[in-house]
C-alpha cells in the first residue's frame, strides 16, 4: 500500500431499523428482511470490513417518526423508519463478527448522563480492541423529548452549550485512568497504582459527576468522537470536539466552500486540521454499464412514496408537515420553530426563497427519497472518476456511503468501485492497524497528566 498517496476514508453509513436511510429501500426486491437479527447486521459488517471500509456507523433517533399529524400511523403503515433498536448490541454483535474495522454508533448529550456514556463507550472499546467510535448528537425534537419525560425539545443553542460541557464530563471521565495505571502484580498484589487513577469531580451548569470511571482505557486511548455539526453553533462545537465530521453537501461546489468553513473552525479551535476527517453522504449506483447504472437509480427512486418524504421532514423539523398545504409559505416565525438549523438553511439556499414553502423542502430536501444526498451512478470508472474529483478538489476526506438498499449497495460498491480506488492509489488495500485512530490516522490523545509532565 502506497503511504505517501492520500487516501480516501470510507464509512458505512448504518441504521438500526427496518430500512436504510432511505425509507424506501424495505420495500427493494432484493433488501434483506431479516432486520431483526445479528446475522443481518454481521453480514453488512463483514461486507464493508471486506471492502476495507474504516467505520461501520449507526445514525439514531429516540422516537417513532409521528409528528407528521400527531400520529405514527402513516409512518407505521408506511414502514418510515419505524423500527429504531439500540444500537450498542448491533455494534457489538457487529464487532464480534470483525477484526478490524471501526464501529460508531449515535449517543444523545441531550437524553443521557455523561458517566452513563463515558461508560459504556469506554467498555465497547475495550471489548472491541480499540475500534469505537461515538457519534455526537443533541436530538431533533419534541417526541424524543415526551419520550424521556420532558416537555419540549432544548432550543439549538442551549443544545449545544449542554453538548460542550457533556463532552468535558465524559473526556474527563477517560482519563480518570492514566495509560500505565494498571499494574496488576499477583506477587506483590499491587492492581493498580492508586495515584495514576483520579477524580474528575466535576461540578457544571448542567451536570455534576465525581468520578473516577472504572474503566481503564483501551488500545487507542479513547473512542473516537464523530460529530455532524454544520450550522454555526454546531460547525463551532465539530471544529472542537470531532475526530471524523459527518457532512451534506448537495453539490461539490457547495462541498468546497463548507469543507474549507469547517478545517477552519478545527484551526480555530487550536487543532490540526489534517488530523480531522470530513465525509460526506452519498448514494452510488453501479452497474456494468452507464444504461444498467440508471436504471437501477430509477427503479430505486420509484420505490419511495409522498408520504415518506412529509413525514420524516416533520420528524427532522420537529414541525408538524400535515398542519400546512403543499404550496404555502413558511413564515418567519414558523422558520425560527424548525429545529434542524443546517437542513432549513441548505434548502433556503437551494430554493433561492428566504421564505419556502412545504413543496420545497420537499423537493429541495431529497427527505424520504435518494435525492436527500449526491448520488454517484454509472460504471465502476464512473463513479470512481466522480468519487476521486471530489476528493481531490478540496470537497472532502472521504465519504460515508448510505445504502439504496441492504445489503446489495454495499456488495455491488465493494465488488465493483473498491478495486478501481485501489488501482488509483487513493484507497486502502488493507488496514493500516488494529484501531480505529491508527486506521484513520488520528494521533493517539495525549493524557492531561503526561501533558503536565512533559512541560
Amino acid at each position: 500500500m502506497s503511504t505517501s498517496k492520500r487516501q480516501m476514508k470510507m464509512v458505512g453509513f448504518l441504521q438500526a431499523q427496518n430500512c436504510s436511510i432511505a425509507p424506501g429501500s424495505w420495500r427493494h426486491p432484493a433488501g434483506a428482511t431479516d432486520f431483526l437479527s445479528a446475522e443481518y447486521f454481521q453480514r453488512i459488517g463483514r461486507i464493508l470490513e471486506d471492502g476495507k471500509f474504516h467505520l461501520a456507523f449507526f445514525d439514531d433517533r429516540l422516537a417513532m417518526p409521528d409528528i407528521y399529524g400527531d400520529d405514527h400511523q402513516e409512518a407505521v403503515e408506511n414502514g418510515v423508519r419505524v423500527v429504531k433498536m439500540d444500537p450498542v448490541s448491533i455494534i457489538t454483535a457487529i464487532g464480534m463478527a470483525t477484526s478490524h474495522i471501526g464501529l460508531g454508533i449515535t449517543y444523545s448529550t441531550t437524553y443521557y448522563e455523561p458517566f452513563h456514556v463515558a461508560r459504556l463507550f469506554a467498555t465497547l472499546d475495550l471489548m472491541t480492541k480499540g475500534r469505537a467510535a461515538w457519534n455526537v448528537v443533541t436530538s431533533l425534537n419534541n417526541s424524543e423529548a415526551a419520550n424521556f419525560g420532558r416537555v419540549e425539545h432544548l432550543a439549538h443553542d442551549l443544545r449545544y452549550e449542554r453538548a460542550d460541557e457533556f463532552l468535558d464530563v465524559v473526556t474527563g471521565l477517560w482519563n480518570s485512568w492514566e495509560p500505565d495505571a494498571l499494574i496488576v502484580d499477583k506477587e506483590t498484589g499491587q492492581f493498580a497504582d492508586p495515584k495514576k487513577v483520579h477524580r474528575l469531580d466535576h461540578k457544571g451548569k448542567y451536570f455534576s459527576s465525581k468520578g473516577p470511571l472504572p474503566v481503564p482505557p483501551s488500545a487507542q486511548g479513547r473512542p473516537v468522537l464523530i460529530q455532524a455539526g454544520q450550522s454555526g453553533r454546531g460547525r463551532e462545537f465539530a471544529g472542537k470536539w470531532g475526530d471524523l465530521i459527518f457532512v451534506v453537501y448537495p453539490t461539490l461546489e457547495a462541498g468546497q466552500k463548507q469543507y474549507a468553513a469547517v478545517k477552519q473552525e478545527v484551526a480555530a479551535a487550536g487543532r490540526n486540521p489534517d488530523d480531522v476527517a470530513i465525509c460526506p453522504a452519498c448514494y452510488v449506483c453501479v452497474g456494468e454499464s452507464q444504461e444498467i447504472a440508471e436504471e437501477k437509480r430509477e427503479y430505486i427512486r420509484a420505490l419511495a412514496k409522498p408520504i415518506d418524504a412529509v413525514v420524516l421532514l416533520s420528524e427532522a423539523l420537529n414541525f408538524d408537515f400535515a398542519s400546512k398545504p403543499m404550496d404555502s409559505e413558511f413564515t418567519d416565525e414558523e422558520l425560527k420553530k424548525l429545529s434542524w438549523s443546517g437542513f432549513k438553511e441548505r434548502v433556503i439556499s437551494l430554493s433561492g426563497k428566504p421564505n419556502p414553502t412545504v413543496r420545497d423542502f420537499v423537493h429541495y430536501s431529497g427527505r424520504g427519497t435518494i435525492g436527500e444526498f449526491p448520488i454517484f451512478c454509472g460504471t465502476p470508472t464512473m463513479v470512481a472518476d466522480q468519487m476521486e474529483e471530489w476528493f481531490t478538489s478540496g470537497a472532502c476526506d472521504g465519504f460515508v456511503l448510505a445504502a439504496t438498499h441492504t445489503p446489495g449497495a454495499y456488495e455491488d460498491f465493494v465488488r465493483y468501485v473498491v478495486p478501481e480506488l485501489q488501482r488509483r492509489g487513493v484507497y486502502q488495500k488493507d488496514y493500516a492497524g488494529t484501531t480505529l485512530r491508527e486506521n484513520l490516522g488520528i494521533p493517539m490523545p495525549v493524557h492531561p497528566a503526561q501533558r503536565q509532565a512533559a512541560e
